[in-house]
């Protein structure tokens, strides 16, 4: 059946589908950060439908799922504070304070501490998530835009945007074990899969620095396009990938000696990516051209440009990787794109399944698959 659906530009039409069967017990919601609506969108992924919206702090921007426990952490920059959202009954059930202006926040891989950083204050507030407080606050550098924890765990890698620098900190002994000079403007992390490399991206001087995490030095720096604003890694970790804001392209570096093997051309303003966990797509939201390119990493080339929102900005998969969900600051929705395999009577690869209303200028999205800890009560 062929279903209507008014899209920027235009009528547009999807095919209903059948969902696949799901246990009783099995949940996948994508949340979403609204920063002019103060709130956050629940959406649940088994029916494409937004089940909840919750009142949050003031601005929230940053996102991010415990990987041990079903809790969401919401960051809003404009109360500086930390939402704790309980997965199993979509609610906010804890308010933690932290510093000023923070703006994203990241859980250890054991999920018993978050990070923090605080771009307004100048420091990063460590949290204990199993009681909920801060357990201390680390000085860093000046104007810290994002903590990253390592897959091990012991380091967490801090962007000092106004002075250039980078922050290490020792997680067993919650300090600062080194600050490293890289290039201007530092903002995204990327981090190697084993924990001996954090690349950083500079968007001042379009380039990427390569860091050393067992000998805490800057090893090189990369020149890449203009405004590299985000990084994002192969699962394999043996290549990274640049959106060039700036320069309408994307880079490709090899992670092992350093060397940025191409740039090509994506679409104007590319700003967030996404890798399939097989290793075989690349997914790159154009904002400045409403778009999404599907970039075919065994193939080298892009196969397939969909038109999606307004602004097209972060992005995520579904756990199965059927879906990719596209945040469209702009228009203030959620696009949703269903990979397919192609049959005669649908050729394309990819279609548009919905569109989502969400809040106004939605900023960052995370997606939590679950099985519950206890049978849901019937209705």
């Amino acid at each position: 059946m062929l279903v209507p659906l008014a899209l920027a530009g235009g009528w547009w039409y999807f095919h209903e589908r059948s969902l696949p069967a799901f246990g009783q017990l099995y949940r996948e919601y994508a949340y979403i950060t609204n920063g002019k609506s103060n709130t956050v969108t629940v959406i649940d992924l088994r029916t494409f439908q937004p089940v909840r919206t919750l009142q949050v702090g003031t601005e929230p921007t940053g996102v991010a799922a415990n990987p041990k426990r079903n809790e969401i952490y919401i960051v809003n920059a404009g109360s500086s504070s930390v939402n704790v959202i309980d997965a199993e009954q979509n609610k906010v059930v804890a308010t933690i304070g932290v510093h000023g202006r923070p703006y994203f926040v990241d859980v250890a891989p054991d999920g018993h501490h978050a990070y923090v950083a605080n771009s307004g204050s100048g420091n990063v507030s460590v949290l204990d998530l199993d009681r909920r407080v801060v357990t201390a606050t680390l000085r860093v550098g000046a104007s810290p835009g994002l903590a990253r924890v390592s897959p091990d765990g012991s380091t967490v890698v801090v962007t000092n945007r106004a002075d250039s620098t980078v922050s290490l900190i020792d997680t067993a002994h919650i300090a600062v074990r080194s600050t490293i000079s890289v290039c201007m403007n530092p903002e995204d992390i990327a981090i190697l899969p084993d924990s001996t490399k954090a690349f950083i991206s500079c968007a001042t001087p379009g380039q990427v620095a390569s860091i050393d995490l067992k000998r805490d030095k800057l090893l090189t720096l990369l020149d890449v396009g203009r405004s590299p604003v985000s990084l994002v890694l192969k699962p394999d970790g043996g290549e990274l990938i640049t959106c060039n804001f700036g320069a309408d392209s994307i880079s490709i570096i090899e992670t092992t000696p350093n060397e940025v093997l191409s740039s090509l051309l994506i679409g104007a303003q590319p700003v967030r990516a996404v890798v399939s966990l097989d290793n075989s797509r690349l997914y790159v939201s154009n904002f400045g051209a409403n778009n999404i390119a599907v970039y075919d990493i065994d193939l080298g080339r892009v196969i397939a440009v969909l038109p999606v929102g307004t602004h097209p900005d972060a992005l995520a998969l579904s756990q199965s990787q059927d879906y990719l969900l596209v945040l469209d600051s702009g228009s203030g929705d959620v696009a949703v794109i269903h990979k397919r395999k192609p049959t005669k009577l649908e050729p394309s690869e990819y279609s548009l399944r919905t569109i989502i209303p969400v809040g106004m200028q939605p900023n960052q999205i995370v997606v939590k698959s679950f099985l519950l800890t206890k049978p849901a009560p019937l209705p």
